[in-house]
């Protein structure tokens, strides 16, 4: 019998107050009870409905009954035959706009708690010895990826399991790329995404670190000089952007990729252990309204910052944020500043920050995006006290590969044109995929792309 009860069993998770001041992972997921609790909550709907809302078509109702069965290395099977990272997306994909979004349950009460499952699928698989899936026997044909995050690790995965030989170029010194640098470690905990990594090694798949593609070798010399048959480029966007006020050049402000990056990466909330600092100060404005936004104020608060405060220019209805994350910031203490814009970044006499000034906003009509235009606020200005400014108002993909490869053709600001269902680029042989061609988005999307371009390379190669 379905378990009717209308709301999602809430995940354990650390007390606001003691998460705040470490770096350890917030949510504790689900034990076995708990799982098979919430797993009998599914209807298994003949129209499968939540499948239609998943980038890689996990096959959700049938790993939910195994799940609600008891059966979770069965569970683990079903999930990995489309997902090659459960672990990872069962933590930072947005289900609530994706799969639960279209859960029958979700009609009258919460959607079934589809991204909690995965999660506790993926741990319980890894704890109890899952094993890597076979790859078929070789075919004799070499593809290169450019870039071990989300989208070139996925299309890596399924190649290799089609015989495929795959070999992954990442320009930094640790695969998994905005896994590693972007998210932080109590949102994904880095010894997990190595896991997964691992995975894909034990199946065969090569990785080499340190190779900045259009600078050590180009796309063209990787397909003519190295014998490679195909090319995926899932370099990422890792190219921050800025307003454009005066000030952002003053020492205490930080792009949120470096702002990120040093702490994730070079794990900077252990300094002096490790290596690299990051100057926080008693007070931090986080400039934007995204994901990153929220990852890079929940730092600073955890580096010590007395005061963070998240500055946007539109209302909380209009952030891009997801609604968790937001909860969590709150949780954690971080005020939000809505309707609020920057002018100017003010400095001391020594370069350093000083403070923010800042504008009131009102809502107007709506612009291209389809949310209202922010407008000035007439004789609003006002001045925020901060030591430390975060931009985290988008990123866009690194012009490099773009400017060494010819005949490949790009947007205006930057991405790579490829086609939606299958990565083909202009360049024959050269497929694309993630927020190389989309700008920054999801986890999950830059999947559902080196999925489909694996698929894509897979028929190219095997009618040539």
């Amino acid at each position: 019998m379905p378990n009717m009860n209308p709301k999602k069993l809430p995940a354990r998770e650390q007390a606001p107050d003691v998460r705040n001041k470490n770096f350890d992972e917030v949510s504790q997921g689900y034990d076995e009870a708990m799982a098979m609790e919430e797993a009998s909550r599914c209807l298994n709907c003949k129209h499968k409905p939540c499948v239609s809302g998943c980038p890689v078509n996990v096959r959700i109702p049938e790993f939910v009954q195994l799940v609600a069965a008891g059966k979770f290395m069965e569970a683990y099977e079903v999930i990995t035959s489309t997902n090659g990272l459960p672990a990872i997306c069962g933590r930072v994909c947005p289900q609530e706009t994706q799969c639960e979004s279209k859960c029958v349950r979700g009609i009258k009460g919460e959607p079934v708690g589809i991204g909690r499952l995965e999660r506790f699928v993926a741990d319980y698989a890894m704890s109890h010895g899952a094993k890597s899936a076979e790859p078929a026997a070789p075919n004799g044909k070499r593809v290169a990826i450019v870039g071990s995050g989300p989208a070139g690790l996925t299309c890596a995965g399924d190649l290799k399991k089609l015989g495929y030989d795959v070999t992954v170029f990442e320009a930094l010194h640790t695969p998994g790329g905005v896994l590693v640098y972007g998210i932080p470690e109590f949102r994904l905990p880095k010894k997990l995404v190595r896991r997964e990594i691992s995975t894909l090694e034990a199946m065969g798949v090569k990785i080499e670190t340190n190779m900045v593609i259009g600078r050590c070798i180009s796309l063209d010399e990787l397909l003519s000089d190295e014998g490679f048959d195909a090319v995926f480029v899932g370099s990422g966007a890792g190219l921050p952007r800025f307003q454009g006020i005066p000030g952002e050049n003053l020492n205490g402000v930080y792009s949120a990729n470096e702002f990120l990056t040093r702490i994730n990466l070079m794990k900077a909330y252990s300094f002096p252990e490790t290596d690299t600092p990051v100057q926080v100060g008693n007070a931090v404005a986080v400039v934007g309204g995204g994901n990153v936004a929220m990852d890079a104020a929940r730092c600073a608060k955890r580096l010590g910052a007395e005061h963070v405060y998240i500055v946007y220019r539109r209302s909380e209805a209009e952030m891009p944020a997801r609604v968790e994350e937001v909860h969590h910031a709150k949780e954690e203490g971080i005020v939000f500043k809505m309707l609020t814009n920057p002018t100017e970044i003010l400095g001391d006499e020594n370069g350093h920050v000083a403070g923010m000034t800042c504008v009131e906003m009102e809502l107007g009509e709506p612009d291209a995006s389809g949310r209202r235009r922010p407008v000035v606020k007439q004789g609003s200005e006002h001045n925020l006290d901060v030591q430390t400014v975060v931009i985290a108002i988008g990123n866009s993909p690194n012009p490099l590969i773009k400017n060494t490869t010819p005949g490949l053709d790009t947007q205006k600001w930057g991405g790579i044109i490829a086609d939606e269902e299958t990565g083909k680029t202009s360049k024959p042989f050269v497929y694309a995929g993630g927020d190389a061609v989309t700008g920054a988005a999801t986890v999950i999307l830059a999947m559902g792309a080196g999925k489909k371009a694996a698929a894509a390379i897979h028929a190219e190669l095997s009618a040539k």
